[in-house]
This record gives C-alpha cells, sequence and structure tokens, in this order.
C-alpha cells in the first residue's frame, strides 16, 4: 500500500533550494562556486532590532502569544500600513505568521476548494504554484516575457477569470522579475477584479520597500477591491530578518478570521522574541534602513553593465527587489559541452558546473526561458561571478 498522500506527491521541490543545495555540496567538495542562488540579504539584522530582542528575552518573553500575534505587534503593523501605505487596518483584520509563505498558505486554505482555480502571472515565486497545489487548487498561468517587463495587461486578467477563479495571487515588486506594477497599471486591473466579487487578490508586497524608482503601490489602496484584496507582507527583506520567520497577512474581517482559526490548528503564533524585535522594525522610520536598499541600487547597477555584455542574454533593468531575470532562449534547444539544453534549468545546472556560479532556472517560476540571479552579494562576487559566466558562454556564441 502506498504510503505517502496524493497531495505531496504532486508538490515539487523549491528548484530554488535544489540549486543552493548542489553549490553548497560542491563547495564542501573544494570546488569555488559562487552561488547567486537564494532571495536572501546579505546584510545583518540591524542593531535596534538585535537589542529588541535580546530585551524580549530578559524580560521573558517565553511563553505562547495570541494566535494571530500579540496586540502591540498587530498596532504597529496598522500604524505601519497607515503611514506607508495609506491602507486603514484595525488589529482585528492582522494574522502574524510564521514567515510570508504562512500568511499565503494561510490565506489559500481558507479561500479554497479542491479544483477551484487561482490565476498566476507568469513568472512567480516558486512556491506559489506548489501551494496552490497543496490546498486543492489548480493554477492558471498568464504569459509574460521581458518585452513586457514581465507584467500581465488587465485585458490579459479579465479574459482568464472564470466561475471557478477564486483567487489572483502575485507579487509586486515581483520575485523573480524585479519589475513592478505602477499604480495606472493596479488600478486598471482592480476595475477588473471589482466586476467579479467572487475573486480575491492575494498581493504579496513582501520587497515593498527595495523599489528603486518610486514608493510601491499596494492594490489594497483602490477602494473598490479593498475587501477583496489580502495583503501580504513580513520582516525578511527590507530587515534582512530572514530566519527570525515574522510575515503577516492584512485581510477583510471575514478572511482575517479565517485565517486565524486555521493558523490556530496549525502552528499557532509567532516566535514570541522575533514579534517583540518586529514591534522595534516596523515603528523606526524606514530611512533608518535605507543604507541596504542604497547598496542594493548600486550592486543592481553594476551587474546590469556587465551582464549586458554576456552574450545571449536578453535583459531589462529590474527597477526593485534583488534579481535578475534574463531571457535566455538563445541557448535552448544546444548542446553545450556535451549538455543538452532543453531548458533554463539545464542551462542553470551548466553553469554551475561549467562556470561554477550558482543561480535558479526559470522553469518553477512559470519561464522555462529565463534565469534568475540574485544580486544579494558582495560586489567582488557579483564581479566575478559575470566575469565566468561570460567567458563560459562567449566559447558557445
Amino acid at each position: 500500500m502506498e504510503k505517502l498522500s496524493d497531495r505531496v506527491k504532486r508538490l515539487g521541490y523549491s528548484q530554488t533550494f535544489v540549486m543552493s543545495n548542489k553549490a553548497r555540496e560542491m563547495k564542501a567538495d573544494g570546488i569555488d562556486v559562487i552561488s547567486l542562488t537564494l532571495g536572501e540579504p546579505d546584510f545583518d539584522v540591524p542593531d535596534n532590532i538585535k537589542q529588541a530582542a535580546f530585551d524580549a528575552i530578559n524580560q521573558n518573553y517565553s511563553h505562547y502569544s495570541p494566535v494571530p500575534g500579540f496586540l502591540e505587534l498587530r498596532e504597529a503593523i496598522v500604524h505601519k500600513l497607515k503611514r506607508d501605505n495609506e491602507l486603514e487596518y484595525k488589529p482585528s483584520q492582522i494574522c502574524v505568521s510564521n514567515g510570508a509563505k504562512q500568511s499565503i498558505l494561510n490565506v489559500l486554505a481558507a479561500l479554497l476548494n479542491d479544483g477551484d482555480e487561482v490565476i498566476l502571472p507568469n513568472p512567480y515565486w516558486v512556491s506559489y504554484d506548489e501551494m496552490v497545489k497543496m490546498m486543492g487548487g489548480t493554477s492558471v498561468m498568464l504569459p509574460t516575457s521581458y518585452v513586457t517587463d514581465f507584467k500581465i495587461t488587465a485585458e490579459q486578467l479579465e479574459e482568464a477569470i472564470t466561475e471557478k477563479t477564486k483567487a489572483v495571487l502575485f507579487s509586486s515588486p515581483c520575485n523573480p522579475s524585479g519589475g513592478y506594477y505602477t499604480y495606472d497599471e493596479l488600478k486598471s486591473i482592480a476595475r477588473v477584479i471589482a466586476k467579479y466579487p467572487h475573486v480575491t487578490v492575494i498581493s504579496d508586497e513582501i520587497y515593498e520597500y527595495i523599489n528603486y524608482e518610486t514608493k510601491t503601490t499596494s492594490i489594497a489602496q483602490f477602494p473598490e477591491v479593498y475587501e477583496q484584496t489580502a495583503v501580504i507582507n513580513g520582516m525578511s527583506k527590507a530587515f534582512a530578518m530572514t530566519g527570525w520567520r515574522i510575515g503577516y497577512s492584512a485581510c477583510p474581517e471575514w478572511l482575517a478570521k479565517a485565517c486565524e482559526k486555521i493558523q490556530g490548528q496549525m502552528t499557532s503564533g509567532a516566535n514570541t522574541v522575533a514579534q517583540r524585535a518586529s514591534i522595534t522594525a516596523l515603528k523606526t522610520d524606514p530611512s533608518e534602513y535605507q543604507y541596504m536598499i542604497d547598496a542594493f541600487r548600486k550592486r543592481r547597477d553594476l551587474v546590469y553593465d556587465l551582464i549586458k555584455q554576456i552574450p545571449g542574454f536578453k535583459v531589462v533593468l529590474p527597477k526593485a527587489a534583488f534579481y535578475f531575470f534574463p531571457d535566455i532562449s538563445f541557448y535552448i534547444g544546444k548542446t553545450l559541452n556535451g549538455t543538452e539544453i532543453k531548458d533554463s534549468d539545464d542551462f542553470a545546472m551548466f553553469l554551475l558546473e561549467n562556470a561554477h556560479v550558482g543561480c535558479v532556472g526559470g522553469v518553477s517560476f512559470g519561464s522555462p526561458e529565463c534565469i534568475r540571479f540574485s544580486y544579494a552579494a558582495s560586489e567582488e562576487d557579483l564581479i566575478e561571478a559575470m566575469k565566468r559566466i561570460k567567458n563560459t558562454l562567449e566559447q558557445f556564441s
């Protein structure tokens, strides 16, 4: 008798971690690998946040918190959403979770019945499709390309909505493309969503602060879809707190209560020390952490100048987040140094084994013609990585 459930057999492994683990194994074998795989800031947590965690330990915050998080943290989130996003929420609409990933899972679990559809604009973060599968749903992919800056149009979205559509899930700023939807683009999308009250927008805004051009717009700012929108955010990217595992959702009251109900049966409240530290992070003026954004911008400009010189790459300047997502379709169908390149996953493995640079293929992002590089790395490593790739590929261009 088969012991594993059909649910777990439907799931794939995260290609991000597959490639990062492979890079680690090669390093352990003495190979000089530069890994640009993980979407993780390479900065240390700011000192005031660390001090808040020490204080929480000394103040004995070692017991269970309320399932949706400490009231003081939820109030800090409400204040942040008003200050930075012009959004009005109450603490009862906030659910603090063990990372933004759990926040998304809570919302999907609250919404989906078996066979319900979730629209995913391509490219999407690798876990979106797998999380939809986990909750019994079906993903409907909307294609984009570097020509459209990897963004869908309102017309595309409207054509995809059916009676079975339960949600639209996207990130803006986007992992992996580094693009974002403008105010006007989101306004057009909001007008479409408002026509279909059975559809919920799940707006992943975890890269909100890492925007090099403007203040990020949340689709929840449009009144016609406020009651149809679940805003997802967290502490990982802007505050370099990936390992602290604090995310949150801001939802209509009915959905927030459902998320709390689900989380109460899964994990209960998030880590109490990390919650207390997050209060300090959110109450601090964002300008205090601007030095990280400035460093990312400098690295982006550096890599852009170098990556444009790599033969066969088609690339747009990313306006947010810390990724490049070049189109490498020039190499698909070729055989490079004995490796048949059927898709970008093959190409990413080729670069790892031949150039000793780790990146992530775009298949699990819904874009099999692209690869993702994280530039959350030192300038020295970024320069060397682009040099290795260029030198390797010049043999085959």
